[in-house]
């Protein structure tokens, strides 16, 4: 059986137990021999913590993986099969900024959306730059599987700016979105299959499917009739859809269309909040201090069920059957995030989409879907407008293309808003945003 060796950057992510217990699950399939947890000084301690507990879930799972723990990215890389990205430069305080500043001029904030989601990817994408070189030079035959937010334009940047090719974008929507439609028909998840497309957190269900009979409508009707909730996720306010709107609609949003199509009330809803409990951050860095109190147990060897509350339901599932379907060649359909090449009309060849693939060897072959509805097209292009330029100003660090980003993201009302929270942002996240703030001139990232 062949030796498997995964690096994951960012290893010391609360989010990591769900990562062990996939390959402990799939390990006859994907034997995974060496698992390399890395991460950065000011990380060292969680990735202490989580670490142990991985060591003990593997040790219970009486598999031979073995489990290094490193500051060093560069050698964790040497002679890595697959590299996992799930970092958060500037840590859960960085996002807690994203939340608040945003919020002040009477605009959403959050972590992938809008100003919040524009300046995650100022911060991200750079470093993202710097491990796909690594990677070139110590493993250019691995595959990169990034999780890291806002993946969609991270993505992007990966396939504009690096010399990157085996490269997949991965988010636990989709699989989110199909095990609640499994619920809400009161079925299995193995029998729902959901035609998937657009762009990362902007995503459709354009059919569904149950047992191979299209339910489509049948399923829209049980989201309007008031008999169930709608589909959404732990860290996103559950409001209801309009029935007259989503009937026309005709596909199924998820549930980040809630920031777009319910705009107002969401901000409401964030402004409470955060006079109240505190921003998404601010809830998850409670909830992470009390994960990592339980990881510190020595007799936990199992990933505790709190977890789910972070939002990581079915991460796992999504990141190592992705992998393991990488490695073994399944022909099995995955929703990821890969370069378009024609399959989505509208959207230029080579930018980053997601939608449903057949997962081979090769890489994900995307399933060509042709035109989006006409009612969600317009939506679907913009978002990919905003991820190109804020791609493009992450790697030239050039203020006017973070602005025109700022400005063509719907979710921001004006240009003169649209400055002056990219002002406040800007020095609020200095310190990771050295291209920013340059002296001198200087060759961009590309």
């Amino acid at each position: 059986m062949n030796s498997v060796k995964i690096v994951t950057i960012g290893g010391g992510s609360s989010y990591t137990p769900e990562l062990i217990e996939g390959f402990i699950k799939r390990y006859n399939e994907l034997p995974v021999r060496e698992l390399w947890l890395v991460d950065i000084e000011e990380g060292k301690e969680k990735l202490e913590i989580v670490g142990s507990l991985a060591r003990r879930m593997v040790e219970k799972a009486g598999i031979p993986m073995k489990i290094h723990l490193t500051l060093d990215r560069r050698e964790a890389l040497k002679g890595a099969d697959f590299v996992t990205t799930q970092l958060r430069v500037g840590l859960l305080d960085a996002r807690i900024k994203d939340e608040k500043i945003p919020l002040k001029y009477g605009v959403i904030g959050q972590e992938t959306n809008g100003p919040g989601g524009l300046f995650k990817g100022l911060r991200t994408i750079p470093v993202i730059l710097g491990i796909c070189k690594d990677m070139e030079e110590l493993c250019p035959d691995a595959w990169l599987v990034n999780f890291a937010n806002p993946a969609g334009m991270v993505t992007e940047a990966v396939l504009r700016y690096s010399n990157i090719k085996k490269v997949v974008g991965l988010c636990n929507v989709p699989v989110g979105m199909k095990m609640n439609i499994a619920e809400l028909l009161g079925v299995e998840g193995s029998r729902v299959h959901i035609d998937f497309a657009g762009l990362n957190h902007m995503v459709f269900g354009l059919n569904v499917y149950l047992d191979g009979g299209n339910v489509t409508s049948q399923v829209i009707g049980k989201l309007t009739d008031g008999s169930v909730s709608g589909v959404t996720m732990k860290n996103i306010k559950d409001m209801q859809w309009e029935p007259e709107f989503l009937q026309a609609l005709g596909v199924l949003p998820c549930p980040y269309h809630r920031y777009y199509y319910q705009t107002r009330k969401m901000f409401e809803h964030e402004l409470e909040a955060s006079r109240n409990e505190g921003t998404r951050a601010e809830v998850v860095k409670k909830l992470e201090a009390e994960l990592f109190e339980l990881y510190k147990d020595p007799q936990l060897d199992i990933k505790p069920p709190q977890l789910e509350q972070r939002g990581g339901a079915y991460y796992s599932d999504a990141a190592c059957n992705l992998i393991n379907s990488l490695y073994n060649d399944k022909g099995d359909i995955q929703t990821v995030n890969v370069r378009n090449n024609g399959a989505i009309a509208g959207i230029p060849d080579d930018s980053a989409v997601e939608l449903n693939c057949v997962i081979t060897k090769d890489g994900p072959k995307p399933l060509a879907v042709g035109e989006l509805p006409v009612p969600v097209r317009g939506l679907v292009q913009q978002i990919k407008s905003f991820e190109r330029t804020a791609a493009e100003a992450a790697v030239t660090g050039d203020y006017k293309i973070a602005l025109m980003a700022m400005v063509i993201n719907p979710l921001v009302p004006s240009d003169g808003i649209a400055k002056q929270i990219l002002d406040e942002m800007l020095e609020a996240h200095r310190e990771h945003l050295p291209l920013f703030f340059r002296t001198e001139p200087a060759a961009a990232l590309v």
